[in-house]
Formats: C-alpha cells, structure tokens, sequence
C-alpha cells in the first residue's frame, strides 16, 4: 500500500510479515506491511480483534521478530539485532503500556515505576528522585507505597505509564490501555498520553478500540487481517 513519505521517520517498515507455525498450520500475525512513523506523531492503530494490531506493536517493541521484510526503529535494526541488542532496545527506546498493566503484586507502587530504571543499571539515588517525581506527575504520590491490590484501575495503569517513561524513552507503545477502564479513567489514561505526544514530544502509538484517542491521533492507521488497510477505521471496527 502507498503512503506519502514522512519527514523524520522514527519507525520504517517495508514488506514487514511475521508468520507463526502450529503444527501443519501457519497463521499470517502480520502480511506485508509498509510503514513510515514520523518522531512525535501520535498514532491511532485501530482494528478489530485478531486483526494484527498486538503483533504489530509487538514488532515495533522487539518483544517479538519478524519472519521477513525490514524494520527500522529508532535508527536500529530490528531484524539484525542481537538479544542483547533487543534487551538495551526495549529499556532505552521503549516504553510499553498493557491493557493488564502487568505490574509485579509484591512491589510497591514506587519499586515498580524504578525497577525498569534498576535493571537498566542506573543508580538507586536517580531512580528513586525520578519515579517520585513521575508520580507526582501522576498525582500518585499518596499511593506510592501501597501494592497493586490495594490500587483502582485506573490507578494501576497510571502506574504502568510511570514505569514505561522511567527510562526518557522516545516511544511509547500502548496496547489497549484503556480496556480494563471504565469511561472516566480510560479519558484520564488517554489524556496522559496526548500530554506525553503534546508536551514532552514522545512518539506514541496506541492500539485501540475505543474511540477516546480519535480526536487527537495525528496518524490514524486501520489493520484487518494483518495488513494495512486505506479504509476508514469506522468502517471496520
């Protein structure tokens, strides 16, 4: 598929496919997919269950590798990467935002947002100065040594945006955030991430359902069957 060139690409894809083998079956999670991000868009991926979008984010993140085709991501090779290329990768460049916001239930609030930070081999005394003041950010100071049990929802994935900006990263990735939300935190959850596109410049890039996001997406992207589609995303989804 076609797509005007973009100035300043952070994200470049070309005929990118992952395919996976299950026994005699092979599934397609993402077919041929061309793609230039621009640093600092904020971008709408919308599509319906099953579609591609977590395998594409997957991609970008190097959570997983591509079968074939090209991947850029920051200037960096996705595809010649080693493991211990991906690892660097993922916690310097990358911050990820899940629907289950996959915190670890025998962390505090504060030890979770500094952990990525810790493993990253940056000293205790900035990490613990930076995730205080991301929580303050947050409006989660009062909380930061409470565990994940004891926080709502939306506090628990205002939780998870804190861990994934520990590490300044340029791009963040958030796969369904708001789906264990109800409407009120998913607009506060979706907020904090236009300010992060608006504000601090990040690149971010949201797979999504909802319709919360639409009114600020710079780039809104529509994926059916692992492909990319020029469709309008309401026609699909």
């Amino acid at each position: 598929m076609e797509r005007p060139a973009v100035k300043h690409p952070i994200i470049v894809a070309r005929d990118l496919t992952r395919l996976y083998q299950f026994g005699t079956t092979q599934v397609v999670g993402v077919d041929g997919i061309d793609l230039d991000i621009g640093d600092g868009e904020m971008v709408a991926l919308k599509g319906n269950s099953g579609s591609g979008k977590s395998t594409l984010l997957a991609l970008l993140a190097g959570l997983d590798r591509p079968t074939s085709g090209q991947l850029l991501v920051a200037d960096q090779d996705l595809l010649k990467a080693t493991e211990e290329d991906l690892t660097r990768f993922r916690r310097e460049v990358i911050g990820m935002v899940f629907q289950s916001f996959n915190l670890l239930p025998t962390l505090t609030v504060a030890e979770n947002v500094a952990l990525p930070a810790l493993l990253a081999g940056r000293k205790r005394q900035f990490v613990d100065r930076k995730a205080l003041e991301l929580l303050d950010w947050l409006n989660l100071s009062p909380r930061k040594d409470h565990r994940p049990a004891e926080l709502s929802g939306g506090e628990m994935q205002r939780t998870a945006i804190a861990r994934a900006l520990i590490n300044d990263p340029r791009i963040i990735l958030a796969d369904e955030p708001t789906g264990n939300l109800d409407s009120t935190n998913g607009q506060i959850v979706i907020g904090l991430l236009v300010r992060l596109n608006r504000e601090l410049g990040r690149t971010v890039i949201i797979a999504t359902h909802s319709t919360l996001v639409d009114p600020f997406a710079t780039v809104e992207l529509c994926i059916k069957d692992g492909v990319l589609e020029d469709t309008k995303c309401h026609e699909q989804v």
